[in-house]
């Protein structure tokens, strides 16, 4: 991905919004300690606290403070303060010719995957991270790898290789996020490019057939002929119907590419989890998926 977005230097400002579920407001006050703490100054958004029913506000509200980090001058990053459910109800109320004139970061994990395809429709890169909702649970790791991200440090992840891998090599345009809203978005107008892509998926609570389901639908829509390579994050808390499915995840998801050779990394560090590490949609990087080891290089532009 060829547009450049600059990289935050101590002083730059930060954004805080909640364009989906309702957050307790103290968590959203301990993010911005945590981001004052590492030399930046926050903003936070004028419905961030706040509740409507489910949502931290209506959708024009949580639009409006959308809308509000991308036109502010002075905000170089815009983090989401949590996912559940919310942002396919606001990304056409927000206009994104602001993000284009003069393009900043987004940051989060989960439904906030809404936002990374945008953002990959524009051709621009975003950030797959941790959000505030999570920060008291995160892992150090976790939480100084978002730093990174956002100050343009090339991430470098190396991790024992799981038994269920499938070795090779790879390099794309990392994308991805949640599996379940990038199912949602297939043949959308939301749907990016995958050809020649490494993907990322990570999801939370599905049942295995489920999960069977949205690899079948990525399998008929072409998606799967065209990635380079497959990373699987946590898929956590994953269910079972009362007549067991009969396969675990790995075996679900290893039947669709039995006739597909690329490599394949289970159980990266990345997704529901405490340890969740931050990964730069839209960059390019590099797969090495080998018997005892696997690397995952993202390099900053």
């Amino acid at each position: 991905m060829e547009t450049h977005i600059p990289y935050l230097i101590p002083g730059d400002t930060i954004a805080i919004v909640a364009p989906a579920k309702a957050i307790d407001a103290s968590l959203v006050d301990e993010a911005k300690l945590f981001f004052e703490t590492a030399g930046f100054r926050v903003k936070i958004g004028k419905h961030c606290k706040g509740e409507f029913h489910y949502f931290s506000g209506t959708d024009w509200e949580r639009a409006s403070d959308f809308q509000a980090a991308i036109e502010d001058p002075d905000v170089k990053a815009i983090i989401c303060a949590r996912g559940g459910y919310g942002c396919i109800r606001i990304v056409d109320l927000i206009n994104w010719a602001g993000m284009l004139r003069f393009p900043k970061w987004i940051v989060g994990f989960s439904d906030v995957t809404v936002f990374h395809q945008r953002m990959q429709r524009y051709q621009l890169p975003s950030i797959h991270a941790t959000m505030p909702l999570n920060f008291s649970s995160n892992s150090d790791a976790a939480r100084s790898s978002l730093l990174d991200a956002l100050c343009g440090k090339s991430l470098v992840y190396e991790l024992e290789s799981l038994a269920e891998n499938k070795i090779g090599c790879a390099t794309g345009t990392l994308i991805g996020g949640n599996l379940s809203i990038l199912y949602s978005l297939l043949g959308t107008d939301e749907q990016p490019n995958y050809k020649g892509c490494v993907l990322f998926v990570e999801d939370l609570a599905e049942q295995l057939y489920h999960i069977d389901r949205m690899f079948y639908a990525f399998a008929k829509a072409g998606v799967l002929d065209e990635i380079s390579g497959l990373i699987v994050g946590g898929m956590t808390d994953l269910k079972d119907t009362a007549t067991p499915f009969g396969q675990s995840l790995s075996e679900i998801i290893l039947n669709h590419f039995a006739l597909r050779n690329i490599p394949i990394a289970f159980g990266f560090p990345a997704g529901h989890i405490d340890d969740n590490r931050a990964l730069i949609f839209g960059t390019e990087v590099e797969l090495d998926v080998a018997e005892k080891e696997v690397s995952l290089r993202i390099v900053a532009n």
